[in-house]
């Protein structure tokens, strides 16, 4: 009997970095998952994590797909390779969940949703910080109604992305690099989520203003709904500002973190070689299982007719006429438990998915956008946005 006959979906995941070690805790959490293999290139990597996990390790993703007992796979490799690596796995049968952003053109991106459909597997973008609980709270109350439509929505995030290990790949906005296409991949998931869909125009500047770490590391962006609703997204990587200061001192993983406490930027001057061995080292602990608190990928505010919403330690505030109410939330699972969970249900049909290649697409499509309108000071219009679902 195979494991997908058996009710268990059997996993491979090519890359074993920071995002690829995340997925570990939630899918041995799910009772309808279990990982069958993974694939990377580092020869320490492969052996220690085969060794620790018990499973196949693989040194390349086409060995990995060629596994029989491999049903569906989380690439999680350099976003360059992302359109090879899925149109292998579509090739290959195998249903797919590749990582933010999911290609580093619009152009590749449709062709992995074609890949995709002309196999008849399914394919998932993610993770994204729209599957944060005090989001999908968020959404909720606003499909409620009872606050009236959302208005506008705005989301901040000061963090020391640009000067954490990086691979060059990963500041290179020509191959999704830079904090617009990595971190705003997050913040326009969000603002999606919250406002319908349905982007109609960006405008944006994105800066880069260390010649030192050149890339892309802020950016301000303006979305315009097709409903009339109004967001925007500020996200800065340079590190001097955290907004863990508006946050309640609890960082993007939901774990708190002092001012004293908060990890300090390598010293600058490290060759190529010395961050990727700094990134692999980082990559054991960056993204923890469970943690005590809601995550905060920075302040979310949400501003509906009726009321506003943002993030609490706990859960949500919701502050309307009568005053400020607190929803808590459970902490039990993580984003990535919810990523797992609609992943499943998509391959087994028990229900669609959200964040599927179109609806990643959309989110790209956006991140280009922006880049495209700070590099000639111009409002972008949009054309492959889709609608959450009713």
């Amino acid at each position: 009997m195979t494991a997908r006959a058996a009710g268990r979906v059997r996993i491979g995941i090519a890359g074993l970095g920071a995002a690829g070690r995340a997925f570990l805790p939630a899918i041995a959490a799910h009772p309808g998952l279990v990982l069958d293999a993974i694939a990377d290139p580092a020869a320490q990597v492969r052996a220690q994590a085969g060794a620790e996990l018990g499973v196949a390790a693989c040194a390349t993703v086409a060995e990995l797909l060629a596994r029989p007992t491999v049903d569906a796979v989380y690439i999680a490799t350099p976003t360059e390779l992302h359109p090879n690596h899925v149109a292998l796995a579509c090739a290959a049968g195998k249903h797919v969940l590749v990582e933010k952003p999911m290609a580093g053109s619009l152009a590749q991106a449709e062709a992995m949703i074609e890949a995709a459909e002309r196999a008849g597997v399914q394919l998932l973008v993610g993770h994204s910080h729209s599957y944060d609980q005090p989001i999908q709270r968020m959404r909720e109350l606003i499909a409620g109604g009872s606050l009236g439509r959302v208005r506008m929505v705005n989301t901040w995030c000061y963090t020391d992305w640009i000067y954490r290990p990086r691979r060059p790949d990963e500041l290179d906005a020509s191959l999704g690099g830079g904090v617009t296409f990595r971190q705003g991949a997050h913040q326009f998931d969000i603002l999606r989520l919250l406002c319908g869909g349905m982007v109609t125009h960006v405008r944006a500047r994105t800066f880069d203003w260390d010649p030192a770490r050149a890339g892309a590391g802020a950016h301000v962006v303006y979305l315009e709904f097709a409903d009339g609703a109004a967001a925007t997204a500020v996200y800065n990587g340079y590190g001097n500002f955290s907004s863990m200061d508006l946050c309640f001192d609890i960082g993007e993983w939901g774990v708190p973190q002092p001012p004293a406490s908060r990890p300090k930027p390598p010293p600058p001057g490290a060759t190529p070689e010395e961050e990727l061995r700094a990134k692999q080292q980082r990559a054991h602990g960056a993204i923890p299982g469970r943690a005590p608190y809601q995550p905060f990928f920075g302040l979310t505010l949400v501003s509906c007719e009726r009321g506003d919403i943002r993030q609490s330690p706990h859960g949500l505030f919701v502050y309307t006429r009568d005053g400020c109410t607190e929803i808590a939330l459970p902490a039990d699972r993580s984003p990535r438990d919810l990523v797992v969970a609609e992943w499943h249900d998509a391959i087994t049909g028990a229900a669609p998915a959200l964040h599927d290649g179109r609806w990643g697409l959309a989110n790209l499509e956006i991140c280009a956008a922006a880049t495209a309108s700070s590099a000639g000071a111009a409002t972008i219009p949009l054309k492959h946005q889709v609608a959450l679902p009713a």
